[in-house]
């Protein structure tokens, strides 16, 4: 194990609100981490403390080992969270040795970082005419100069076109697959999905999940079961210990499943106590129902 980031109870209150909520999670080497949740969830406060520009209110976290200070300890990391922001009458070359100089990194890697993000053949075009994607790929390139060890990103896809969006997600796979680490804060559950290993889910400042992607997909999935005698169906399944959540539409129940179960053997168990089912049917439960069954106001 290679931690990148350790994140151990950490809270962030601004006045009565509680920003992040006792949060605690690790990022190892070589992943690409998600940090997932509806607008107003922690995401950005949560990297706004780690990159040193909000103060925490307790709890702590440390960059790799701990041995080094965290502003130190943050000349190994590459980070946008903010719309880029670079002199509109210079060019993509111009702005990146300019980047150089303040970043005091040697200036042999800018053309190198402009071919990774498409825009080499765009180098001496001004920013001013630039489009906001190519304007977010040249932040990218600009977060990348001092070849850092992880790469953080806060809503890297926000507000651009369908293209733009693609562009950038396949700019983060190859950034991923040359060994970089990289953090992203979405509220798209598309992005997460299609890009990162690993995800940690937040609503209102706390976490929900956090794991792998792969993981997360690994529900057992949920029954929907129908019976004339409805009374004695409910209670029979709130007995079952293979089921979570109950819920009711209408004259059906959904049940969730703890563990996997065959809807045969189900009906099995349901016919033995003398409930006999007009409906039964086992469902996949999507990621996207997953998340939305999370991060759902409780």
């Amino acid at each position: 194990m290679h931690p990148i980031l350790t994140i151990n109870n950490l809270t962030k209150k601004f006045g009565p609100i509680t920003a992040v909520n006792n949060l605690s999670f690790t990022i190892e080497k070589g992943n690409v981490y998600g940090i997932l949740g509806p607008n107003g969830s922690g995401k950005s406060t949560t990297l706004g403390i780690v990159l040193n520009v909000v103060n925490k209110t307790s709890g702590n976290f440390h960059w790799f080992d701990g041995s080094d200070t965290t502003h130190h300890a943050l000349r190994k990391v590459g980070a946008i969270i903010e719309r880029p922001n670079f002199y509109p009458y210079m060019t993509a070359e111009q702005n990146l040795k300019l980047v150089c100089k303040i970043k005091e990194v040697p200036e042999d890697k800018i053309l190198e970082k402009l071919e990774l993000v498409g825009l080499l053949d765009r180098k001496d075009s001004k920013f001013q005419t630039f489009s906001l994607g190519m304007k977010q790929r040249l932040a990218i390139a600009s977060a990348l100069l001092n070849d850092p060890e992880i790469l953080i990103l806060d809503e890297p896809t926000n507000g651009l076109d369908p293209q733009g969006i693609h562009q950038i997600r396949e700019i983060i796979k190859k950034i991923a697959s040359q060994g970089t680490t990289i953090l992203l804060a979405s509220h798209l559950l598309d992005e997460v999905e299609k890009v990162c290993s690993h995800v940690v889910i937040l609503r209102k400042g706390v976490s929900l999940y956090t794991g792998s992607v792969d993981g997360m997909n690994a529900s057992h999935g949920f029954l929907l079961l129908e019976s004339p005698n409805r009374e004695a169906l409910h209670s029979a399944l709130k007995e079952m210990k293979s089921f979570g959540t109950i819920k009711e539409e209408g004259n059906l129940f959904i049940a969730y499943l703890n563990e996997s179960l065959d809807a045969s053997a189900v009906n099995k168990q349901l016919f033995e106590k003398g409930i006999v089912l007009s409906r039964l049917e086992k469902k996949k439960e999507s990621l996207e129902e997953q998340f939305l069954e999370l991060t759902k106001n409780n």
